[in-house]
């Protein structure tokens, strides 16, 4: 044995108390495997299914359907004995186990794990990571009273049971992988992710890990494309007055007085209510079981808040942000980048969308003008400087936006026009369809943002004030230009949306019902439309470029970057 082994064998993991949980066996398997992974699962809670883990859990659903009882290590007899689904801990190694089956005979047990693969063709029989998986049940048993000489793998893909000794080196290792696994938990270090591995690009939490992004700041590695690119659900929208939404088996049911539509639960990643809808309870369950928010919206398209399950348990990671919030120079110097980034972006969509129609005069005026402010935000000296040049370039932005409108409307029954900004309440058509692209762009930065373990309601450059998402409004804003005004600007200038979509009610102007549908549909056009990320070089739609982006903040929090990339396309 190495000198290496003959050090490690000695010394035991750090012992657990009752205060400290005790680890389950597979995440040992994920610390030799990846110890980010194990972390970011274990330590922060992160979980992502994929269909790898899906065919995990329903080969497993048969022999976790045992629950059965180990004889004491007394009571075995030479007789074959088998229990299912046996759960036992060690207090010693503070570890725990759910074990698929435990095989007696002779007076000595055998713990069987079950894995959805093929049995792979490698020397040991098996790969590292599930054989210290096995031996941490071995080691359980012994701690338990029991005899164990060996330990066993079946795989389901090849239906092969492959035996695993437990031997001195295999212990050592799994001793050590306890160890730090425990180590980095206590010590709240999250180990740095691996460099181009193979294992990554089908690992299932990589749109949560970024490993590739986060090395792209380490080491300069250009990243792989994300996989998945994208996420197949899409949001739900209710708007109909009277509107139900109940449950029906796994799927959920909008009931109106004229129609019913069913919507696989599977299928749908936010619901989003406006007005006058109900829910029944059971679908409220069976929403915040799968961690689906449901966003509340008023008839108008205010947005009121959001209901959600337990929601995202990373505590690490608010610590991190109200750290963050709470350092003035920190704060500052966040608030600065967001401001040149917003001012960017509009000047983008200015110089994109220009029409000629309206003619060219102020154009290179408004371009300069911006482009200006967007250097001079980065040294302003504190908030209110900020916040006075974030309202110069709004003034410059939104009185060119008239000229981003179509003079002569697609449907030939009247045009659009826009003088200047006003809200509370909107009292012209345009500022009636920026609020409500506001209030969902609100919604989605609040539902990703929650969905990361970062608080929507606390931020760095507006202040915090009840109900009010902070950190929501923080990071949407380089994104209003990007998302919501060119979603108006789109369903202005088609005539998706169009005059007889709205109605005044005194000095306020809000939109019809069909008005309001065809602006959702616009915007949620905008979000699944892809594009090329200008930092990392690979495709995604906005939607996940958003979360994206929510994730890198956090990780720009707790220090894996030194600073927050914003998006800032060409």
């Amino acid at each position: 044995m190495s000198d290496r082994r003959q050090l490690i064998l000695p010394i035991p993991p750090p012992p657990a108390d009752s205060m400290t949980p005790l680890v389950p066996a597979r995440m040992v398997n994920e610390w030799v495997y990846c110890p980010r992974l194990a972390y970011l699962e274990w330590v922060e809670g992160e979980w992502a299914d994929t269909a790898d883990t899906i065919k995990g859990k329903r080969v497993h659903a048969r022999v976790d359907k045992g629950g059965g009882r180990l004889p004491d290590p007394d009571e075995l007899d030479e007789e074959m004995a088998r229990a299912r689904s046996v759960t036992l801990s060690s207090e010693r190694l503070g570890v725990i186990a759910k074990i698929d089956v435990v095989e007696a005979a002779d007076g000595i047990v055998m713990p069987v794990d079950f894995k959805k693969g093929k049995r792979p063709h490698v020397a040991a029989g098996a790969y590292e990571p599930e054989r210290v998986q096995i031996c941490v049940q071995a080691m359980i048993l012994e701690d338990n009273g029991y005899r164990v000489e060996q330990g066993a793998l079946w795989y389901a893909g090849s239906r092969e049971k492959v035996r695993v000794a437990i031997d001195d080196d295999l212990r050592a290792l799994t001793l050590d992988a306890i160890r730090g696994l425990r180590a980095a938990a206590e010590t709240r270090q999250r180990p740095r992710p691996l460099e181009n591995s193979p294992k990554c690009p089908r690992c299932s939490l990589a749109g949560i890990c970024l490993p590739d992004e986060t090395n792209l700041f380490r080491k300069g590695y250009p990243p792989r494309p994300l996989n998945p690119s994208d996420d197949p659900a899409l949001p739900l929208y209710v708007q109909t007055p009277g509107a139900r939404l109940r449950k029906e088996g796994e799927r959920l049911v909008v009931q109106t007085r004229e129609d019913t539509v069913k919507v696989p639960t599977i299928s749908v990643s936010q619901v989003a209510l406006f007005g006058p809808v109900s829910v029944t309870t059971p679908a409220l369950h069976a929403l915040m079981r799968a961690e689906i928010p449901v966003s509340w919206f008023s008839t108008g398209g205010w947005f009121l808040g959001h209901t959600v399950g337990t929601g995202n348990g990373n505590v690490a990671v608010r610590e991190a942000q109200y750290r963050a919030a709470f350092s003035e120079r920190r704060s500052l110097a966040f608030a600065r980048s967001l401001v040149a980034a917003k001012v960017k972006n509009s000047r983008t969509l200015l110089r994109r969308n220009w029409r000629g129609e309206r003619g060219p005069e102020g154009k290179e005026d408004a371009l300069a003008g911006l482009k200006r402010l967007a250097r001079r935000a980065p040294h302003a000296k504190d908030v209110q400087h900020l916040l006075g040049l974030e309202g110069e370039a709004a003034a410059i932005y939104f009185g060119g936006f008239d000229n981003m409108l179509a003079a002569t409307a697609a449907d030939g029954l009247g045009a659009f026009s826009f003088t200047t900004r006003n809200r509370r309440p909107p009292t012209d058509p345009v500022n009636a369809m920026l609020s409500l692209a506001y209030a969902l762009l609100v919604r989605v930065f609040s539902n990703t943002i929650s969905s990361t373990g970062l608080d929507p309601y606390l931020g760095l450059y507006h202040r915090p004030r009840h109900n009010r998402p902070a950190l929501a409004l923080d990071l949407m804003e380089p994104f209003r230009s990007i998302v919501a005004d060119s979603s108006v600007i789109q369903a202005a200038n088609n005539g998706e949306v169009r005059p007889s979509h709205f109605v005044f009610n005194g000095p306020a102007c809000s939109l019809k019902p069909a008005g309001r549908k065809a602006l959702i549909a616009a915007f949620e056009r905008r979000l699944e439309q892809e594009t090329t990320h200008p930092l990392f070089g690979y495709r995604v739609s906005m939607r996940r470029l958003i979360e994206v982006q929510a994730r890198l903040l956090a990780r720009h929090f707790q220090g894996e970057i030194a600073e927050y990339p914003h998006y800032l396309p060409r």
